[in-house]
């Protein structure tokens, strides 16, 4: 009998040559299981999903209650849903005020070709401007404004018009014109090695946004719902966007993802031509009641007002020659190393070990730490004392 590693290498699509390849049975809390009950510890929660742990008691409810009641209906945004608009209405009543209307689709990328569309058509602009080492997602339009060549050169042509400024540089900005739709950025770069601007640099992209009328979009699909050590990245920086972007932690395990603006910018996509973004299951009933009950424990339990101090423990255990630099804010974390060979041996040992973690896309050399804002000190201790062997 063929066994699922086989059926794994031979019928799945792969994405690399080199996959992790460990079977999972199954997962709760922080911790998943292969087949013969081997524990591994979730450093990644699944590339900042799984942000209150999988299979989280409320979640899975959610689930099973909404598929007694309906699963699809029909497109998206034409008969009411009940967990479209609660999910809605609960992620607007912790947004700051502007920020009150809510599109959902099924993914980051989704995500970020619905706001690419509003801001051309609300602005009536073309040009998108970026910023290096920005990843955004591998759809045409969301590969079109990543920040590394590299990912791109096999894809061209992309989408046009399109300008990459270097992030983190004020000046930089000065780029941005009276002829730009938007400025699309990350508040914490994660592919990048979890990489976070100066509070001056994010104040500054805002005011420039605000003087020649560009929208200003904020990528915070991986950076969002708490694993910053606030509930959005951006309150970090004492600004608001324009344009908000959420996916990966929002559906607690299952695929959503949202774009959110004032009602006033969002009405430009229901004219000229109607129906100017659709999506068919965008917002899926059983993805949305499961949203919102991830958002309600996140929010009800405030799971970001301990990340600073569990920051600070990874912080304090993770010292060692090896270990250049800590870069990062509160859970999403990276460890920069010399090498990346350096750094897959340090995966590997680790996985063996029973601690799940990884690499940056456009930083190999520095190991992912991200994992769920549930995770506990004694887990923390377990996690840096694994990764500390794995440099012996």
């Amino acid at each position: 009998m063929i066994s699922n590693r086989e059926m794994f290498y031979r019928f799945l699509g792969q994405t690399s040559s080199f996959p992790l390849g460990v079977e999972i049975e199954r997962a709760e809390g922080v911790y998943m299981h292969g087949p013969e009950g081997k524990p591994y510890l979730d450093l990644i929660s699944g590339i900042s999903v799984s942000s209150i742990g999988h299979r989280h008691s409320r979640v899975v409810q959610a689930i099973k209650d909404q598929a007694d009641h309906y699963l699809h209906l029909m497109v998206y945004g034409e008969l009411v849903q009940s967990p479209q608009v609660n999910l809605a209405e609960l992620l607007v009543r912790h947004l700051p005020k502007p920020l009150n209307n809510v599109f959902l689709v099924n993914s980051g990328s989704e995500a970020v070709e619905g706001a690419l569309k509003l801001a051309k058509r609300y602005t009536g602009r073309t040009e998108v401007v970026s910023f290096r080492n920005a990843y955004h997602g591998s759809t045409l339009g969301s590969l079109s404004i990543m920040g590394n060549e590299t990912m791109k050169k096999s894809f061209r042509p992309l989408i046009p018009d399109v300008r990459i400024l270097e992030y983190n540089n004020i000046q930089a900005l000065e780029a941005v014109s009276g002829r730009t739709a938007c400025v699309i950025a990350e508040t914490i770069q994660g592919e990048a090695g979890a990489m976070a601007p100066s509070e001056g640099f994010m104040k500054a992209l805002r005011k420039r946004c605000d003087e020649t009328g560009a929208l200003l979009i904020l990528d915070e699909i991986q950076a969002g719902l708490g694993r910053t050590g606030k509930l959005w990245g951006f309150e970090h920086f004492g600004i608001i966007p324009d344009v908000l972007l959420l996916a990966k932690a929002l559906g607690g395990g299952m695929p959503i993802g949202a774009f959110i603006a004032p009602a006033e910018i969002m009405q430009s996509l229901t004219h000229t031509p109607v129906l100017g973004h659709i999506t068919t299951f965008g917002g899926n009933a059983v993805c949305a009641a499961a949203a919102l009950a991830n958002v309600g424990v996140i929010t009800e339990e405030k799971l970001w007002e301990d990340v600073d101090e569990k920051e600070a423990l990874f912080r304090q255990y993770l010292k060692h020659p090896s270990i250049k630099n800590i870069r990062g804010k509160g859970l999403l974390l990276a460890l920069e190393f010399d090498s990346f060979e350096q750094n897959k041996k340090v995966i590997d040992r680790c996985l063996e070990m029973g601690v799940l973690t990884d690499w940056f896309l456009f930083a190999d050399h520095c190991l992912r730490i991200a994992p769920p804002l549930i995770i506990t000190r004694a887990q923390i201790k377990e996690a840096c004392e694994v990764i500390l062997k794995a440099l012996e």
